[in-house]
């Protein structure tokens, strides 16, 4: 259930930022979604690596949590303080590195369709994570592609899961 209640909130801060990358939405609000969602995380990371029943696959799963809860939060200071988000850019690199070998090790012991579809997502998110690594420190003409590719991604790769999730119509 921690699951589809994290995918529901990511989905809705990468959909939120693909639409404040396009100019819809300004600086100073988009920190609010971005705070949630980082704070939503970070709690169910929180849970997942020191709750009642805390094993190595639920510390490994709050480790991965963290990787997208920091990012938010960052992404909420720096709309605060008008930073230039080349600290988080690199930040990015390191999630997309890191999701890169956990989609493929998700792939490689997949069963079932969620298990293909979870190992694909990390790979989704390698790209999207590494493509806001180019676009925050190398190539800010990329902001319209990656605006549209963080709407699209957090339609496909969170809310809609996580929905499902929620209302157990997938498990």
């Amino acid at each position: 259930m921690h699951e589809g209640l994290s995918l529901l909130y990511v989905g809705a801060v990468l959909v939120l930022n693909g639409l404040w990358m396009m100019g819809r939405i300004e600086d100073r609000e988009i920190q609010v979604i971005n705070f949630f969602v980082g704070g939503v995380s970070l709690a169910v990371a929180a849970y997942a690596a020191f709750g009642p029943g805390a094993d190595a696959a639920s510390v490994r799963t709050a480790a991965m949590t963290l990787l997208f809860a920091l990012t938010y939060l960052w992404v909420a200071i720096n709309r605060r303080n008008g930073s230039s988000g080349h600290g988080l850019g690199y930040f990015c690199l390191f999630v997309a590195l890191t999701a890169l070998p956990t989609g493929l090790l998700q792939l490689a012991v997949a069963e079932g369709l969620w298990g293909w579809w979870l190992g694909a997502n990390w790979l989704a998110w390698a790209s999207l994570w590494f493509g806001f690594y180019l676009m925050l420190c190398h190539r800010p003409h990329l902001k319209p592609l990656m605006a549209r590719t963080s709407l699209t991604q957090g339609l496909v790769t969170a809310w809609v899961p996580g929905y499902l999730l929620l209302q157990g119509l997938i498990s």
